[in-house]
């Protein structure tokens, strides 16, 4: 058997193993360890689930999540009323901004506003897509902290990278340009891109992260 065949069948019996999701209406297929995984999931949460289940596996560098998610006729909601329901949530969340707003649109939900850190977007877009009837998130809200000097926010990225056990701060190379972070190097799984991508996104100043990071086993 070939890697990526391998890699394929290790994808989907994580897919199934995960309680949290209902794997049967996924495919799953894999070319040089880049996942892509299409079908119907019941809700956005799964999708997202989906998503971390794949990234799990070792030996994936790379995943195109193609689902869709697809209601039953029970859970399709009117727009006014979802959008309500996630007002409510996103109020009642003590990390949210108030600043922070939504519309909903044929189930779709855009997050405008403002907020000063990326943990506050974050934090309303998952709230957002745990709502029932919500079928995607985009996020559009604005940071509008105060951007410090490039080498403020270089030298800060690189010091929260020597502190975090799970990173090789060596092996990761950090340019910035008016608030703009750039991140490149390799990491060797998942978490640990992740690990980096937190601590980019934690300096004060952040406004955008590219990720230029690729996961080498």
């Amino acid at each position: 058997m070939s890697f990526d065949t391998d890699l394929t069948a290790d994808v989907t019996d994580e897919l199934f193993w995960d309680p949290k999701l209902d794997s049967t209406e996924i495919a799953v297929s894999a070319a040089d360890g880049k996942i892509t995984m299409r079908g119907t999931v019941g809700s956005l949460r799964e999708r997202r689930e989906a998503q971390k289940a794949a990234q799990r596996v070792f030996g994936v560098i790379s995943i195109d999540n193609q689902l869709q998610v697809k209601l039953m006729n029970d859970n399709k909601r009117a727009d006014a009323e979802l959008r309500g329901d996630v007002l409510q949530a996103l109020m009642l969340d003590g990390l949210v901004p108030k600043t922070v707003d939504a519309k909903v649109e044929d189930g779709f939900v855009t997050l405008t506003g403002t907020a000063n850190w990326q943990y506050e977007r974050d934090e309303a877009e998952f709230v957002a897509s745990n709502i029932v009837g919500t079928l995607d998130v985009f996020d559009k809200i604005e940071l509008k902290h105060q951007t410090p000097g490039g080498g403020d926010v270089k030298d800060s990225i690189r010091k929260a990278f020597k502190r975090h056990a799970a990173l090789d701060a060596d092996d990761l190379q950090i340019s910035t340009d008016d608030g703009i972070v750039t991140v490149e190097g390799t990491v060797s799984s998942w978490a640990e891109h992740d690990e980096a991508i937190d601590a980019a996104w934690a300096a004060p100043g952040v406004t955008s992260v590219r990720d230029d990071l690729e996961v080498v086993y």
